[in-house]
């Protein structure tokens, strides 16, 4: 898998190659930050169009995400249709920032690991108040913890993905004139 550091993808975007960068992450996510210029694809529209995805492109593609663990998803379902010239941002949007590259911030929408905090939290606080008036509550706290700790030892997120699938986390429906996914990633 080829991938690219924040300088080398700030060097091609000065450079003024022809680079595209998409970002696979939630709508909501995208919105509430992302790279300039960037268009976002998330990750469950490229599994539904996988088939679609062709190399007619001449554009060097750079999959973008949180950390990276969606990207390199990503990345896996365009070697498997033949894209060649796909490579992944090493640290995803984290480094980006790290690296104090510009980034659009947007306003009222929450990241997905934001998200995650929110819910675990609460379940986890439920659990821990519940367990004052039944003790067995406090399983639901233990349960959310060693989800936490598998999604972190795993570098998966088995919650991101159930929330990836709530309105403000999905695309609009398409309108039939609308480019697919693929067809974003794909065209020349």
């Amino acid at each position: 898998m080829n991938t690219l550091t924040t300088a080398q993808v700030r060097a091609l975007l000065d450079s003024g190659a022809g680079i595209r960068l998409i970002d696979v992450r939630s709508p909501g996510e995208f919105a509430a930050s992302h790279i300039p210029g960037s268009a976002n694809v998330p990750l469950h529209l490229l599994r539904e169009h996988s088939a679609q995805l062709r190399a007619e492109h001449d554009e060097q593609v750079v999959l973008v995400c949180r950390s990276g663990a969606r990207a390199r998803d990503a990345h896996r379902l365009a070697a498997a249709a033949g894209l060649a010239a796909v490579s992944v941002l090493d640290g995803g949007l984290n480094a980006w920032e790290s690296q104090g590259a510009p980034v659009h911030h947007g306003r009222g929408a929450w990241a997905m690991e934001r998200q995650v905090r929110m819910v675990a939290g609460g379940i986890v606080l439920a659990g821990v108040a519940g367990s004052v008036v039944w003790r067995p509550a406090k399983w639901v706290a233990a349960a959310i913890g060693a989800g936490l700790a598998f999604s972190a030892l795993t570098d998966t997120c088995a919650m991101a993905r159930a929330l990836s699938v709530l309105p403000w986390n999905r695309t609009a429906p398409a309108r039939p004139d609308a480019e697919t996914p693929a067809a974003l990633i794909a065209r020349s």
